[in-house]
């Protein structure tokens, strides 16, 4: 998911620190600006990936507006389906970049080979849709619960880092198209998330939205200034506003009927996992941070669940990208002090209404192409080192350990490149083989498998193995 935020700590027992609880229900023109400010924290994140992915897949400005929309719409939808009948925590859904390595092995195998962006659409949809039921049924059914007692940071580390790493190809390329723009872009990000956010609220709270906002106006005054010509990739153009409807919800399928690839849906299976575990740690995070109770085993599975229901509906519509929970709303809870339950949902019902405004999609699909690439090299190397922080439980002078995770993170970058280039083909049985082609095509899957099987096969204590002391921090 998107970068980790930090958070406030809460004063000794016995102080009243937070000013809205849970049940808290401040009052209504309170909230929606309370709900707004909520979701602001989010915007960067939000807004970013479906233009990653409108880029790579070669959409038109129009269509790409309508991508944007959807994750809009998606995400207020499945904020409020989480906290009315889910976990019912004070934590926002939305797209995650944990699903960004098997959506661009999809990319490739489709747009790759000359296909449009539509079938690649159906078949990321598809995906989606059928590794829903994955996360839905472990959810429901408690069998997380015993999953995660094999999963360690160990396993957690490598593969969470490969999903920034494996995406290193989209940075200075994409960036490149205009160094001047995507310069400025950069540091623009850098001093307003470690420099100016130390005395700023406003700088801590939106560094990515600002930094966006920045570039963007460069492209602006340099496109209208004629100083950057039609045909540059920073030049800032406004058709898609002028064609965009007003009113344009998404509706059921609306890029054509979704297409089931055995192959795609277990490598989408992978990014469901990262983002399981990653919101397993969110709930309890959020519940200490806003005074709630601790999250029982019981919790955990409707969150989970609830969170895989999420996934099938924002398939259903049309995103691109799975549903999960957001860590930065954390970091804002902690900030802001408000974790009403109230709040939340009420800026998931502005988000349907963002969502079905066309032209709302339409201005963010504006923002150019080296504005994007500059916040791909920041973001995508802030997701691998949250990826490597989770080595802090793990002893890191036992030659076990670093066996693992070197050779994790090695084949997790090597093996995609070989599948890349040789793809496998069985001819008796090419399903079998598209599948083992598209597994050890995504490096997060590569470096997960083989985490998970040599931290549990090879021996080693549980102190050496960090579990201990993960699993007492993530329900602290």
């Amino acid at each position: 998911m998107a970068k980790k935020m930090e958070t406030a700590i809460p004063p000794a027992k016995g102080k009243r620190w937070i000013v809205y609880t849970v049940d808290d229900k401040p009052p209504l023109l309170e909230s929606i600006f309370l709900g707004i400010q909520q979701y602001l924290t989010m915007f960067g994140a939000t807004v970013l990936i479906p233009i990653i992915i409108a880029g790579e897949l070669g959409m038109p400005g129009t269509e790409t507006a309508i991508l944007i929309s959807t994750i809009f719409f998606c995400m207020g939808l499945t904020t409020l389906l989480q906290t009315t009948v889910g976990n019912k925590l004070p934590i926002i859904q939305g797209g995650s970049f944990s699903f960004l390595p098997p959506v661009f092995v999809i990319i490739g195998a489709t747009v790759g080979q000359g296909m449009g962006y539509e079938i690649a659409l159906q078949e990321i949809v598809g995906a989606i849709i059928a590794a829903s039921f994955f996360e839905i049924i472990l959810g429901y059914s408690g069998l997380i619960g015993k999953i995660r007692k094999l999963i360690g940071p160990i396993t957690i580390a490598p593969t969470i880092t490969l999903i920034g790493l494996s995406l290193f190809g989209l940075g200075a390329p994409t960036a490149g198209g205009n160094w001047y723009v995507a310069g400025i872009t950069l540091l623009a990000l850098i001093l307003y998330s470690q420099f100016f956010s130390i005395k700023s609220r406003a700088f801590l709270l939106f560094p990515v939205l600002l930094a966006i906002f920045t570039g963007w106006m460069v492209c602006a005054i340099g496109t209208f200034a004629g100083i950057i010509p039609p045909g540059d990739p920073a030049y800032l153009s406004l058709e898609a506003v002028r064609t965009s409807p007003w009113i344009r919800p998404p509706y059921p399928f609306q890029w054509g009927m979704p297409r089931f690839t055995v192959a795609f849906i277990l490598g989408m299976i992978a990014a469901y996992v990262a983002s399981m575990i990653e919101s397993i740690g969110d709930y309890y995070a959020v519940s200490k941070m806003s005074e709630a109770p601790v999250p029982t085993e019981k919790t955990i599975n409707r969150g989970l669940g609830t969170e895989g229901i999420g996934c099938l509906i924002t398939g259903i519509l049309g995103g691109p990208v799975g549903s999960t929970s957001y860590s930065e709303n954390i970091g804002a809870i902690g900030l802001t002090r408000v974790a009403s339950r109230q709040v939340f949902q009420i800026g998931g019902i502005l988000m349907l209404v963002f969502g079905s405004i066309g032209k709302i999609g339409a201005i963010f699909a504006t923002i150019p192409s080296p504005v994007v690439g500059a916040m791909y090299i920041g973001l995508f190397g802030m997701i691998a080192a949250v990826g490597l922080s989770n080595l802090q439980y793990v002893d890191l002078n036992s030659s076990r350990n670093l066996f693992i995770l070197g050779f994790a993170l090695f084949m997790g970058l090597s093996l995609p490149a070989y599948f890349q280039a040789n793809p496998v083909i069985w001819t008796t049985a090419q399903w079998f083989a598209d599948i083992i082609t598209t597994i050890g095509s995504t490096g997060m899957a590569v470096s997960g498998i083989f985490a998970i099987i040599l931290d549990n096969t090879v021996p080693g204590t549980i102190e050496e193995r960090g579990l201990k002391q993960w699993l007492e921090t993530s329900k602290s």
